[in-house]
C-alpha cells in the first residue's frame, strides 16, 4: 500500500477514534444532567397544567409564543447594525442561529450571499494570517539577533508559539470584555470566545442580545465585530500552521 494511502487511512482511523472518545466523555459529563433537567421540567409542566387548568394545546401555544418572542427582547435584529452582525456571522461561518431570515427573499439572498461571501472571507482570513505570520517572523528574527542567537531564522515552532500566544491574548481579553458587558461569568465568556473564533458557533451564548445593544451601544457593537474578524484571522493563522506541521510529519 502506498505511503499516502496509509497516511490517509491512519487519519481516518484516528479521527473516528477521537469521535468515539469524545462521544463517551460527553455522554459521561452531560447525559445525567440532561435527564435531571428533563425530569424537573416535566414535573414543573405538569404542576402548571394542574394549577392553572391549562390544556395541552394552550400550553403548546404559550411555548410557541415565548420561543418566538425571545429574539425580539434583544431589540431589532434586522436594522443595519443587526444585519451587519448577521452578515459577519454568515461570512465567518459561525452561524449562531440567534436570528435567521424568515422571508423567501431573505433566505434566497442569504444562500447567494454565502456562496460568494464564504470563499471571500476564507481568502481574506488566509491573507491576513499570512501577513501576521510574516510580521511575526520578522519580529522573531530581530529578537533572536538581539539576543545573539546563532540561528536567527524564525522556525515553524517559533511561529506557532507566537500565533498561539496572540490567540490566547485575544481570547482572554475578549472574555474579559464580554464578561463585563454581557454579565456572563469569565469562564462562560471564555467559552463563548473559543466557540466563536473556532467557528463552532453553538448559539447557546450570543453577544449583543441584551439591553438592545445593537441599537444603544454602537461602541460595543464595533468592538465585538473587530474581535470576531481580527480574532478569526489570528486563530486561522495559528490553526493553519498547526495543520501544516501535522501534514509535514512523516
Amino acid at each position: 500500500m502506498k505511503r499516502q494511502n496509509v497516511r490517509t487511512l491512519s487519519l481516518v482511523v484516528c479521527t473516528f477514534t477521537y469521535l468515539l472518545i469524545g462521544a463517551a466523555v460527553f455522554d459521561a459529563l452531560e447525559s445525567e444532567t440532561e435527564r435531571k433537567r428533563w425530569e424537573f421540567l416535566s414535573a414543573l409542566r405538569e404542576s402548571l397544567l394542574k394549577k392553572y387548568n391549562i390544556s395541552n394545546e394552550d400550553y403548546k401555544m404559550i411555548e410557541i409564543v415565548i420561543i418566538e418572542n425571545k429574539p425580539h427582547k434583544a431589540g431589532p435584529q434586522w436594522k443595519f447594525a443587526g444585519a451587519f452582525y448577521f452578515a459577519t456571522v454568515v461570512l465567518a461561518m459561525i452561524g449562531y442561529g440567534h436570528s435567521t431570515p424568515v422571508t423567501i427573499g431573505g433566505k434566497a439572498f442569504c444562500m447567494a450571499y454565502a456562496i460568494v461571501g464564504i470563499p471571500l472571507g476564507l481568502v481574506m482570513f488566509q491573507s491576513i494570517g499570512e501577513r501576521l505570520n510574516k510580521f511575526a517572523s520578522v519580529v522573531i528574527k530581530r529578537a533572536k539577533r538581539y539576543l545573539g542567537c546563532e540561528q536567527t531564522e524564525a522556525t515553524e515552532i517559533n511561529l506557532m508559539m507566537a500565533t498561539g500566544l496572540l490567540s490566547s491574548v485575544i481570547i482572554t481579553t475578549g472574555a474579559a470584555m464580554f464578561s463585563r458587558y454581557e454579565g456572563w461569568s469569565y469562564f462562560d465568556s471564555f467559552y463563548y470566545c473559543f466557540v466563536t473564533l473556532t467557528t463552532i458557533g453553538f448559539g447557546d451564548y450570543v453577544a449583543l442580545q441584551n439591553d438592545q445593544a445593537l441599537i444603544n451601544k454602537p461602541g460595543y457593537v464595533a468592538l465585538s465585530l473587530v474581535f470576531i474578524l481580527f480574532g478569526l484571522a489570528v486563530v486561522a493563522a495559528s490553526i493553519n500552521l498547526l495543520v501544516l506541521r501535522f501534514m509535514t510529519i512523516g
